[in-house]
């Protein structure tokens, strides 16, 4: 095999959890089409059709063109079905057994991108990656040996012709639209005032008007035509000020929500009588969601909220990311089976039965499902968002990252704390963690994924490289609000915060002399 094209050296996209990402400078026509088409020859599609999506980065247009030349490329059709989000496309194609392509990058910055694949079934698992990975390494040998007669492509990675993409299909949208409005009660949300923050989410129509037509007065606000990246795992004290003076300029409302860029991660925070708004975390919001579907089967990854543990039985923890949760689903046994992780992303692993509605099952991250449980829970119990997050257990999370993190430091500090001499790793990893910032002694340390340290005071710190972005990531549990953002604040603070120290501690000292 070669990794030379023309002489030159082009950037291989990473495989992720969540498919592939990257700079857009990287993602090439040709490192588009040759993913692409790896994924499809490993399905072994020779016929038939391909759903494709994408967001609203400004990269997402030219990307769309180089993919659906892949995918007739293979031999299959291009159902383009437009700007929709993540879920919407998997559950219209998990609808029609058709395997499905997203050209988003989620929350990450606007010069980057990516591609998420799904198979027909569903999303890509873990044991599917070497396959996957080796298909591609196939179609990569073939396209970098073409000569430049024989290539679709110039020297410099790009079509030389492009096409353009089919008309868009609507039936994507509306069929991610019934499934809301066929299982929650019409007109249910009459007499709340929700407050949508649009940004550049790619959803950002669909949940203005499934809202509406549930019945709330809806306010959207701050629309945007620049690409904005907004991470629910890390909601700063600026996000959090801007959700504020959104509920002040609109004269208060019962919530604000919104979504990432692909519209598969919620936010959602209450607001109090008062006035405050308070953002819900997407480990907690999974609990109220939980409880209005009836769960009785629970997967989520081993970085949540411990007052999973409290607040519900039968919970199966995983590693980090979807395709882990996706596959404890599929091995539960329940009759309600569902999952999230801690950017609020929810899964369905069984079809779900309330009050005579079904809810067909959707084993992807989705936004708009917990969005919507977290409303008609508190129009259920009569009370705030606020209220039903204070009615479980008091636990508190926080989580924070530092960008553009060497994947490699990453990586080389988990490998210096992985436990083997437990007495020596706690020690260790006590003179980062001191008494003098507030935690106790360390009782336990899991590395299902990463390192979640357990303190004697109740404190949890979790550590853990992104998959598939340059992203160091702290999760933070504890028994007061104020004390996860202290853990999160210690960790991230520059220069000298906790990630910091223990990444210049884990650089090797370049040699004497």
């Amino acid at each position: 095999m070669t990794d030379l094209f023309r002489g030159a050296h082009p950037t291989a996209l990473n495989f992720g959890t969540s498919g592939l990402r990257g700079l857009v400078s990287d993602i090439t026509d040709l490192e588009a089409y040759i993913n692409t088409r790896g994924f499809l020859d490993f399905l072994g599609v020779r016929d038939g059709v391909v759903a494709l999506a994408g967001d609203l980065r400004p990269s997402t247009d030219r990307i769309l063109v180089a993919v659906a030349r892949a995918i007739e490329d293979a031999g299959a059709r291009v159902d383009y079905v437009g700007k929709i989000p993540t879920p919407a496309l998997t559950y219209y194609a998990l609808e029609r057994d058709q395997p499905s392509v997203m050209v988003t990058g989620s929350h990450i910055p606007f010069d980057r991108n990516g591609i998420k694949f799904n198979k027909p079934s569903g999303e890509v698992l873990k044991e599917d990656e070497p396959g996957i990975l080796a298909s591609v390494a196939k179609v990569r040998d073939a396209e970098y040996q073409r000569t430049p007669d024989e290539s679709t492509f110039d020297d410099d990675g790009m079509l030389e012709q492009s096409r353009p993409l089919p008309p868009v299909n609507g039936d994507g949208s509306e069929h991610y639209l019934s499934r809301y409005l066929d299982f929650f009660p019409a007109s249910g949300l009459v007499g709340k005032r929700i407050v949508v923050f649009q940004h550049s989410a790619v959803g950002r129509g669909l949940l203005v008007e499934i809202l509406t037509r549930l019945g709330a007065s809806v306010i959207p606000t701050r629309r945007s035509e620049t690409f904005i990246p907004i991470d629910t795992e890390d909601i700063t004290a600026e996000r959090l000020s801007e959700l504020q003076q959104m509920a002040d300029d609109e004269g208060g409302a019962d919530a604000i929500v919104s979504t990432d860029g692909d519209s598969d991660r919620p936010l959602v925070a209450g607001v109090d009588p008062g006035g405050t708004v308070r953002f819900i975390g997407g480990d907690v919001l999974g609990i109220i969601v939980a409880k209005y579907l009836g769960a009785d089967a629970v997967a989520i990854p081993i970085s949540a909220n411990d007052a999973v543990d409290l607040a519900l039985e039968n919970v199966t923890k995983t590693k980090i990311g979807s395709p882990y949760v996706v596959k404890a689903m599929q091995e539960a046994r329940g009759d309600a089976v569902v999952g999230w992780e801690a950017n609020g992303g929810f899964l369905t692993g069984s079809t779900i039965e309330k009050d005579g509605r079904t809810l067909r099952p959707l084993p992807t991250r989705d936004a708009i499902l917990p969005i919507l449980c977290a409303l008609y829970a508190s129009v259920e119990k009569k009370c705030s968002l606020s209220e039903l997050v204070a009615e479980l257990p008091p636990r508190f999370s926080k989580a924070g990252l530092i960008d553009d993190f060497p994947r490699d430091t990453s990586l080389e500090i988990l490998r210096r704390f992985t436990p083997g001499d437990f007495a020596a790793i706690a020690g260790a990893l006590s003179k980062f963690f001191t008494r003098e910032l507030g935690f106790g002694q360390i009782e336990d340390i899991n590395t299902i994924d990463g390192l979640r340290i357990y303190f004697s005071n109740g404190d949890i710190a979790h550590i853990r490289p992104s998959g598939n972005a340059p992203q160091l990531r702290i999760y933070a549990v504890a028994d007061t609000e104020a004390r996860a953002d202290a853990i999160v604040e210690a960790a991230l603070q520059e220069p000298n915060g906790i990630l910091r120290r223990l990444a210049n501690e884990s650089i090797p000292s370049p040699p004497l002399g």
